[in-house]
């Protein structure tokens, strides 16, 4: 299997952390442009200058003006909390030193408060809107969401943790076909505009988003050595260390260090995730530990690091993964879907609270000039994020974000069937042979054999299983990696989203097991 088909970027490996200068400056993602985080959080505005100095920010739009102060201790670094803002702007940002009868100014031009969502992950978040289905429309339309704001990080990696960014790619912009298209796997990350533009819609209000991505990158880069050690990890399995990947770094913790922990001071509204590839190659047994350990570190570095205005449990989406066409023909893909549920099979969960989840399993794309590996499909992937986006992080229970998940699971011998019921109403929208397999055999190895789908009802699939009527014990669904064609799996719901893989199991004198 080719995990990424891109062109190489070089990268930069910093050896030491990021030394303030006196001058008075800001922070690197701050900048003209750029969407700060709306009340009632209050936004963040840091960075650099005199020690001992006196620090006014002051914020302006028409007569009106809010002003913070604060000094500058002995590290040089000044942060100051802002006053909880409505949405809206443009403002004017002035922030002002004095030190030794001198003055210096920074400005800051064309600043809205409204919501800012954080993207990262791997190379399908950094598929540009120039590589994806109807791309030529989706750069003309651009410009007609000039309050939908985007950054994007560089590339870079660090042995320490950095405090501020060593690079940028794209400062805060105003999207244009130029800066969403710029260039494959390179800037702006289509799901994360996609996600921000069908959020904008329905919002009404500035949105901000920043792109921190790079594609061939397991996990454990992107993690940092205090969630690394929640799973006894501090280096690679032989197996994984023998593997040679091209693409992106695999160092441990190098991706947090240069390109997550320099934003912790930002104020978000939330992140969405779209990474696990890498990991169908890597340490594939231990991404049910690995992704809830990054997103509870996260949570706590990004609450912290913005003086508790992020919100401690904030929304966590992501993107459990699609299909792929390979030789390999092993289950690895179907792993990591369920371990990106921290093998509950749905989400939120009680190892994964307030998280929503994309289910792509439908969204196989064999002729993508970038390898099936990359579908080029990314304005579904974001509209079902929005949709979990929509429930969770802003309360709007009337929507659906979740397929169809079992309840209940059973074996009828006499018939030679098994009844599988669903929470809410379900759409079979094709019959298989291949999609549900069973598990013939009581030992801990299991033989899976297929079974078809004979019928359904609104909330009942039944199965023919004549393969082993007496000694099922085990019920798996879409657990390959390319389990169903393009929008062709056989259960949705009304809404038109897809059912998630399951594996569930018989427990004696305990009957079957659903998470």
């Amino acid at each position: 299997m080719e995990l990424e088909n891109r062109s190489q970027i070089p990268s930069v490996l910093l050896i030491t952390s990021n030394l303030a200068s006196a001058e008075l400056r800001l922070a690197a993602y701050y900048g003209d442009h750029m969407v700060l985080q709306k009340q009632p959080s209050q936004a963040v505005i840091w960075g650099y200058g005199d020690p001992g100095a006196n620090i006014i920010v002051t914020v302006s739009k028409d007569r009106n003006v809010m002003e913070k102060m604060t000094d500058i201790k002995g590290s040089g670094i000044w942060k100051v909390l802002l006053s909880p803002m409505a949405q809206g702007g443009p403002f004017n940002i002035h922030i002002r030193q004095y030190w030794t009868g001198q003055e210096s100014n920074v400005t800051l031009n064309d600043v809205y408060f409204g919501d800012v969502w954080f993207c990262s992950g791997q190379s399908n978040m950094e598929m540009t809107v120039s590589q994806i289905f109807n791309a030529s429309k989706e750069l003309a339309e651009a410009s007609h969401y000039s309050l939908v704001r985007v950054f994007s990080a560089g590339l870079v990696q660090s042995e320490v943790e950095l405090q501020d960014l060593a690079s940028v790619s794209l400062p805060w912009s105003i999207p244009t076909a130029k800066n969403l298209g710029h260039g494959d796997f390179s800037y702006f990350s289509a799901v994360c505009w996609l996600f921000g533009r069908y959020l904008f819609e329905k919002l009404k209000y500035p949105i901000g988003l920043i792109d921190s991505s790079w594609g061939g990158t397991p996990i454990e880069a992107w993690s940092s050595k205090r969630a690394l050690r929640e799973c006894a990890i501090s280096g690679y399995s032989k197996k994984a260390a023998s593997l040679s990947i091209d693409s992106g770094p695999k160092v441990l913790s190098v991706l947090w260090n240069a390109m997550i922990h320099p934003f912790l001071n930002m104020t978000l509204q939330g992140v969405i995730w779209y990474q696990g590839e890498a990991n169908t190659l890597i340490d594939t047994s231990l991404y049910n530990c690995t992704f809830p350990a990054l997103i509870e570190d996260w949570r706590k570095g990004f609450h912290e690091g913005s003086d508790w205005q992020t919100q401690r449990y904030f929304p966590f989406g992501f993107v459990q993964l699609s299909t792929v066409r390979s030789k390999e023909h092993n289950d690895n893909f179907a792993r990591i879907r369920w371990h990106q549920t921290a093998d509950y099979g749905f989400v939120p969960n009680k190892k994964m609270l307030n998280t929503f989840m994309a289910v792509t399993i439908d969204l196989g794309d064999e002729n993508s000039p970038y390898g099936s590996i990359h579908p080029r499909d990314k304005q579904t992937v974001a509209s079902r994020l929005l949709r979990g986006a929509l429930a969770l992080a802003y309360g709007d229970k009337s929507i659906a974000f979740q397929g169809p998940y079992p309840e209940r699971v059973e074996v009828d011998v006499a018939r030679k069937s098994i009844n599988v019921s669903y929470k809410g109403d379900i759409l079979l929208r094709r019959l298989t042979n291949n999609t549900f397999e069973v598990c013939c055999s009581a030992e801990s190895l299991c033989h899976w054999s297929p079974v078809s789908i004979a019928t359904s009802a609104s909330h009942t699939v039944i199965l023919h299983n004549p393969e082993c009527p007496n000694s099922t014990v085990g019920l798996r669904y879409a657990w390959n990696e390319w389990p169903c064609d393009y929008k062709l799996c056989p259960i949705y719901n009304t809404d038109g989203l897809p059912a998630p893989p399951f594996i569930t199991f018989s427990q004696k004198n305990s009957g079957w097991t659903i998470s």
